[in-house]
Formats: C-alpha cells, structure tokens, sequence
C-alpha cells in the first residue's frame, strides 16, 4: 500500500488523496489547518473540497466531476457514533450539491489511510476497483453492492454500487456492510466512472491532543447514548414512527393523497416484530444499536427503518408487510435510494390513473412494484424513465404533471406530510439537497410545544434555523443525529470534544459560525451551478390542494404563507431578500467577488 507523508495536526491528517481515475495516478495535496478548523470534517470538509474541485456547471457524470469521500476528525477516537463518514458530489438527481452520510468501519479505515478525504475525478478505461491506492480490472460488475463486498473483503473495507449505479439510476446508491449513502444518485456518479468499489486499508491511527480527556468524554457520552434519550431507536427504530405519524394524520399515502393508512399497524415495527422475528445490530463504535432487521421467509434478516416501510407501503398503498420488505429488500440489492424509487413508483401510478401513461404499476400492486424496480435498476422498458426521477419524467409528460410530482429541486420528499407539518415544509422548500429531512430537522418544532404545525409562521421560520445549523455541525463533526437528544448542548459538547481531540481553543460560538458557514457554502454551490429563487418551493398539490382529512379537515398550505415563511428564513439567516447570499457571508467563505471562486 502507498504511504504518504504523516501530519502533526491533532484528530486530522491535514491532506486529501486526489484519485485521478484516467492516470491511474494518487496526489496527496494539503488541508492547512485552518481550512480544517472552518468546515471540519464530514459534510463540510467534502463540500469544500467539491466547491475546489468542480468545475463549475460541470454535468454531474461527466469524468471531471469530483466524487468526494469525507472523514472527520473524531474518526478513530473512542467515542461513540464517530463511525461515520460523508460522500459529497454534484447530484445527477438534483443538479445541485448532494451530501450522504454512511457509517461502520469503511470510515475507521479510511481514515487510517493517513487522509482526511478521498477525491475522485475522471474515469476508469474499464469497470475497475480502487483498492488502497491501485486500480484493477473488475470481476464484480454486474453483481450486487453486497457480492462486490463479500469478494473484496479481504482487501480492506469496501463501499461499492450495484447495478442501478452502474446503469446512471439517477438515484442510485453507495453501499457498505448493509449501509447506504442513499439519496440524491451518489451510486450514478460512481458508476459513471466505472468504479465499482473503493476498498479502504490502513495503518494511521488517529491522534488527539489530550488522550485521557478524550477517553473520560467517551465513556460518559457511551452513557447517556445508551441512556433513556435513545431508548425509542433500541426498542422499535426509526419504523417506530409510522403509527405516531399515522395518529395525527401526517403519514403520506398514495402520492401524497392522503395523511392516514388503513393497514399502518400492519406495518408498524410493533407489528412487525412478533410476526417476523428482530434482530438488533450497531454500526462500529455505537453505543445506541438502532438497526433493526426483520426475517422473511428464512432468509438473510431485512434492515428495515421508516422511510422505506413508508416510501413502499403506505405511499404505493401497500399493507402487506412481506411485500414491503421483500422490495426494501430488492431496493438494497439494486442499490436504488427506496425514498426516490417509491417516490417515483408513486407519481407513476397517479400518471397511470390519469391516462398520462399508457401502461406502468398501479397503486397496491405489489408485484408490479417488484417488477418496475427491476426494470428501473436495468432501464429496461418504462424503467428507463423511471430512473429518470420523478421531476424529469413529469417535464416529459406535461399536463401539468410536476404539480403532483411530490418532489423539490428533482429529490422526492421522504415521509412528513408539508400540509400537516408546516415548518417542515419549509425545510423542505429551502433545503440545499432537496426535499431532505436530515438536513433540516424542521420536523422537530412541529412535534414541539413552540409552533402550531398546521399554520407556518415567520416567527416559525425563525426557528427552522435553529435544527438546520445542528444537523450541519453533527454532519460535520460527524456524530449520530439520534444523539442530539442525549447532548445538554450541542455546541458546547462539541467543543469540549474538539478541544480534547484537536487541542485547539475552540468554543461553542465559534461551532455555531462553522454550522452556518456549511449551510452557506452548500447554498453557494448550489447558486454557481444555477439555482434561482424559484427553486424554493414545493409542487403545486401542497399549495393548491387541501388534507382530504387532515388532523383539523381541509388542513391547507396557502402559497403566501409559504412564501412569508421563506421571505422570514432568508432574513433570519442574514441573506439578501431573494435568498442569493451577501458578500459579507461570501467574504466569509473567501469566494472571488467576481468570479465566485474559492480562494
């Protein structure tokens, strides 16, 4: 294996491996300290590094735009749910910058390679794998992201596509040990060149500042992860959320039609437990244990989370458990994102409802869903505008079909109704990746106290800063949002770990700027490679069309107030009126006030 020069900063590497696919060829080039003290790792540092390294309105498959593999600095340390790492690019779904989490021990060993990033450019003469440095032939395309892994394994730790990657689905997934960096078509990026897998080894390990810190820090924040914050995620998972959806009327169904499920205790996990069997697992270094896995049929247990019982049950109006976890399970096998595959499968049945396809799947077609993911995954047939996504094929039909086409800026909405959760709709409006529920975490007000979710207000979007700037240092850093609940206060935590890590003097005002300047750098991103304020939004069926039922009947979204709570988050955050960014937040981010290039 290639060694590279080691560095002196504390928790980093201070470098990242620039990967020229073409050349066969690794440059290690520089992280100055402070541009690691300003986006740290994660989501951050990878969009720095994609800011640096795109051309700008480069086509998000083409061989020069970068593919970014992002470590942290809490990487290696002790310390509980730091197994994590970030895959950042131009997203082939969206057009605008995509950032995707993944966990276990892919990012322990990539970090120990002595780097703080991979980057990839350009593309492979014939499908290869990357394996600790060197190019080879691959033997496993075609085959599963799982069989890829199974077969390289004894190389190190290997993150791969399946074949929907391979065949630019433009939402195709990243796969690690049963993990994905699933949405946005990261795997398409990939797959455009013709890397199958990236296999990690290494042989770095992490240094910190204050090594017996650091070790009193893990074991006291193993203790409150493993505490009554998280019991939910050990007992039921994230599918504990479906009934509570259900019960006040916000769980989406049939493309965003309807906000309760007739069969939702069917597929609720405490359903679902006693009539298939659990299983519990834990990404490495994971105090918590979330992941839960269901049998089918003998077979190999299904991981199963909310947002793939939603995106392939309710939304497709489908209540038997085991079709639903038999296509979760063929989504992870395809490497198909299952919120942008239900998504699109859903907007595919209405289209079929209406005439504006001839043939295609039909709501609470169970099979048909097995058999368009196949031929998605293949873009064989009707398949091959599916993998399109949803937007593009409601541009190609017409009709006015982008108004039922429940999806912002090209990525379909994950399960929180916009007309019963108001500042959630507003996260979703503004979000940088799309319709994103990790990057905004708006949903947490609504389920508060401190808003009235069925009328948004300014004073709301006021608010909806507070959740997105959190999910961007925790994404950076990069720990577990399920920790959120066991941390007294983010900020200051997580200054007091930097501290023990890195040795620097950091404080928790100083975290803040860094959270707001991630935002903003994705926001710059997105303005360079063409965003208008018009992208903003969400699809006219949330703004024109009440809740059939809805927690109080003929719940609406009105498009002036969507628009006041979007006027009152640009002034909240400080950006100019039509949402571009100030130069002031631009000097910040040493962008050229000319040219908008990152100096």
């Amino acid at each position: 294996m290639p060694r590279w020069a080691a560095s002196t900063v504390r928790g980093f590497h201070g470098a990242y491996l620039r990967v020229d696919l073409d050349r066969g060829e690794c440059e290690r080039r520089p992280l100055p300290a402070e541009t690691l003290r300003r986006y740290l790792g994660g989501v951050g540092l990878g969009s720095y590094l994609l800011y640096r390294e795109a051309p700008p309105g480069v086509d998000p498959l083409a061989p020069e735009a970068p593919l970014v593999f992002a470590f942290s600095p809490l990487v290696g340390t002790s310390l509980t749910t730091s197994a994590k790492f970030a895959v950042v690019a131009k997203s082939p779904l969206t057009g605008f910058l995509c950032d995707a989490l993944s966990s276990s021990h892919f990012a322990i060993e990539g970090k120990r390679m002595g780097v703080d990033a991979l980057v990839f450019v350009g593309r492979c003469a014939v499908p290869s794998e990357w394996i600790a440095g060197e190019l080879r032939p691959s033997a496993n395309w075609g085959r599963s992201a799982a069989q890829t892994e199974a077969a390289l394994r004894p190389e190190g730790w290997v993150a791969a596509i399946g074949v929907a990657g391979e065949n630019g689905v433009r939402y195709a997934t990243i796969s690690n040990e049963g993990r994905h960096a699933g949405r946005g078509g990261l795997g398409a990026v990939m797959g455009a060149k013709r890397l199958k897998a990236v296999v990690v080894r290494g042989d770095r390990n992490t240094t910190v500042a204050r090594p017996e810190r650091v070790t009193a820090l893990a074991r006291a924040l193993a203790k409150r992860a493993a505490g009554p914050a998280t019991a939910k995620y050990r007992e039921l998972g994230t599918a504990g959320n479906l009934l509570a959806f259900d019960r006040v009327a916000a769980l989406p169904t049939r493309n965003f039609r309807g906000d309760r499920f007739a069969a939702a205790e069917a597929l609720s996990a405490e359903e679902l437990a006693p009539r298939h069997g659990r299983s519990r697992a834990s990404c490495a270094s994971c105090a918590i244990g979330c992941e839960h896995r269901y049998a089918l049929n003998g077979e190999a247990p299904i991981r199963v989370e909310y947002e793939n019982v939603f995106a392939l049950g309710p939304l497709l109006e489908i209540g038997d458990p085991a079709a639903v976890l038999r296509a979760s399970q063929r989504c992870d096998e395809l490497g198909l994102d299952t919120i942008s595959a239900g998504g699109t499968l859903a907007f595919a049945m209405e289209c079929v409802e209406r005439g504006l396809l001839d043939k295609g799947p039909r709501f609470g077609d169970a099979e048909a869903v097995l058999y368009y993911l196949e031929e998605t995954a293949h873009r064989r047939g009707l398949g091959d505008r599916l993998a399109e996504g949803s937007r593009r094929l409601a541009q190609q039909l017409g009709s006015g079909a982008l108004a039922f086409a429940a999806q912002v800026k090209g990525l379909e909405l994950p399960g929180y109704e916009p007309r019963a959760l108001q500042t959630m709709a507003l996260g979703f409006a503004v979000g940088t990746r799309g319709a994103d529920h990790n990057r905004s975490g708006a949903y947490e007000l609504d389920f508060s106290e401190r808003v009235d979710r069925l009328h948004g207000s300014r004073a709301a979007a006021a608010l909806a800063i507070e959740p997105e700037d959190r999910a961007a240092l925790l994404d950076s850093l990069i720990l577990c949002k399920f920790l959120r609940g066991a941390l007294e206060d983010l900020y200051a935590d997580a200054a007091e770990l930097l501290q023990a890590v890195t040795g620097w003097d950091v404080s928790a005002d100083e975290l803040r700027a860094v959270a707001r300047r991630v935002v903003a750098l994705r926001k710059a991103f997105n303005i360079q490679e063409g965003w208008t304020p018009e992208d903003d939004t969400l699809p006219a069926r949330f703004l024109d069309e009440a809740l059939p039922a809805g927690p109080v009947e003929g719940t609406r979204l009105p498009r002036a107030r969507l628009r006041a709570m979007i006027d009152a988050y640009y002034e909240a955050r400080g950006w100019c009126p039509d949402g571009r960014l100030p130069d002031a937040v631009r000097e910040d981010l040493g962008l050229d006030p000319d040219t908008g290039e990152m100096g």
